[in-house]
């Protein structure tokens, strides 16, 4: 694998698209890309400054960055990696045009639409910094380069949750999972816990069914999933559950072996057999980058308007990082597009207001 040197992304020599400069060889991801190489190497002037700046490469990120090009706006894209928290979801019902899709594929079709039909700059790195400027802002990569932007565009999704209870740290990797495995080899015909009520854990439950020998489900609270998934769930022969259930610890030797759990406002403890442990007890939203900027609500999401605004101005947010209601990709889609028509707006009553 080589690296595009323009946006970081991580490519295939064999597939990748490449181009000879002074007597070396690049591999880049796209097209654009390419461009941008080219010219800056005869410019001597890397761009660095936008109109909009968009953080974050979920489904919320990646559809305000096929908006904005849409637009035609002076856009860039600045993301750790692309697909964010849908990579994980190996059951997308009902998504517009689809009505059934795993989350890689859809991803896939988004990076594909994203760096070959609606090209923009981007470049694949995390946002160390934000700090307002004279009619923007200045964005402060881990790499230190700097970017200028009019507009900014926050779409950062969440985090996976931790348990916080002994032996949680001690069996990363060694039977510790905060989603579906790559290898199942590794639980194959084995007994494994799943600890979460929603439907990311109820779906881990269903593609763990015909690899795992015996699968318990333990949720603090009742199912929150939705109703059809938790029917089907409830019906397969292999899955016990234990609802109104706290777990108190994970236990083993050199690998996991075991979860105790205790019933809800009761002295009973149940130690239940596991090699593998996969955590879904929700989502933290990822705002301390921009937390010292705009108003957060007690969850910690970033409170919006109804056009995808903050409480500063010039700085909009799209998908699960927001308190808008719903945590669904196809919601996060939407809001993505609703905020990057809102940044355009913004940017054109500001032009309209130096006149």
């Amino acid at each position: 694998m080589k690296k595009d040197p323009v946006c970081n992304m991580e490519v295939d020599e064999n597939s990748a698209i490449a181009a000879e400069c002074d007597g070396v060889i690049h591999y880049f991801c796209s097209e654009g890309c390419k461009e941008r190489f080219l010219k800056e190497k005869t410019c001597k002037i890397p761009r660095t400054s936008y109109d909009l700046i968009i953080i974050g490469g979920g489904p919320a990120g990646l559809t305000a960055a096929v908006y904005a090009v849409t637009l035609r706006m002076n856009a860039f894209l600045i993301t750790r990696d692309l697909g964010g928290q849908a990579v994980d979801s190996t059951k997308i019902e009902n998504y517009m045009g689809y009505d059934f899709i795993t989350g890689p594929e859809l991803i896939d079709k988004f990076q594909y639409q994203l760096i070959h039909s609606n090209y923009i700059d981007h470049v694949m790195t995390e946002v160390e910094k934000i700090k307002p400027a004279e009619g923007g802002f200045n964005v402060t990569t881990s790499e230190l380069k700097k970017y200028f932007a009019k507009t900014l565009l926050v779409a950062t999704g969440m985090t996976r949750r931790r348990l916080k209870v002994p032996g949680e740290e001690t069996f990363q990797r060694k039977g510790v999972f905060y989603g579906n495995i790559q290898d199942m080899s590794f639980v194959y015909g084995e007994e494994v816990a799943v600890i979460g009520g929603g439907n990311s854990a109820l779906q881990m439950v269903e593609n763990l069914n015909n690899v795992a020998k015996k699968i318990s489900l333990i949720s603090t609270s009742k199912f929150t999933a939705d109703a059809v998934v938790v029917e089907r769930v409830s019906k397969l022969g292999n899955v016990a559950m234990f609802e109104g259930y706290n777990v108190v610890e994970l236990v083993g030797d050199i690998t996991l072996s075991g979860v105790s759990i205790r019933k809800v406002a009761t002295e009973n403890t149940v130690k239940i057999p596991a090699k593998g442990v996969f955590i879904a007890i929700g989502l933290q939203p990822n705002t301390a980058l921009i937390s010292h900027l705009i108003d957060l609500n007690d969850r910690g999401e970033i409170i919006i308007n109804s056009d995808c605004s903050t409480s500063h101005a010039g700085i909009f947010a799209a998908g699960d990082v927001t308190n808008a209601f719903g945590k669904r990709i196809v919601i996060a889609s939407g809001e993505g597009a609703k905020a990057a028509l809102a940044a355009r707006h913004y940017i054109l009553k500001q032009k309209r207001k130096n006149l």
